[in-house]
């Protein structure tokens, strides 16, 4: 009867991982793997839940520690992100005076704003600073000694 209960609770285990992938529920679910095996071969209760409670705590202290070494997901900056220090060039001058001024980014056209206020001629070579909404907060390049306004 024990080994049903520690059966689903392996399952359970193993369906929190696959939605989390933390490799952190995955060791319960081996503890109750062992649970099962101790339950089948009659061990009593107490012994059932003690196997679990080390096989898991065990496994989890000495495996996944290597485990996230060798399985840490490679975060690739997408969408907005990607902008964050890329560089531009003003179409359209940017003044947040008057909420003017757009930016070519890439193959886009974005509504830009000064990051320090002050205005920005177009032609000029810009870097993002920030993303927010729609607008992307822009300062220009430094040309030679100094700022190209």
């Amino acid at each position: 009867m024990m080994s049903v209960v520690w059966l689903g609770l392996m399952v359970l285990f193993l369906l929190i991982e696959a939605g989390t992938v933390a490799l952190v529920s995955l060791w319960f679910a081996v503890g109750a793997l062992a649970a099962i095996l101790v339950s089948l071969l009659g061990g009593s209760i107490v012994i059932q839940s003690v196997v679990f409670l080390v096989v898991s705590c065990v496994l989890l202290a000495l495996v996944r520690p290597i485990l996230r070494k060798y399985y840490t997901p490679r975060i690739t900056r997408t969408n907005v992100d990607s902008l964050l220090g890329s560089q531009g060039l003003v179409t359209k001058d940017i003044d947040n005076v008057t909420g003017s001024g757009e930016v070519k980014l890439g193959a886009m056209t974005w509504t830009a704003r000064s990051t320090d206020g002050v205005p920005i001629p177009a032609g000029t070579q810009v870097r993002v600073d920030r993303i927010e909404g729609v607008k992307a907060f822009v300062s220009p390049l430094c040309v030679g000694a100094g700022m190209e306004k």
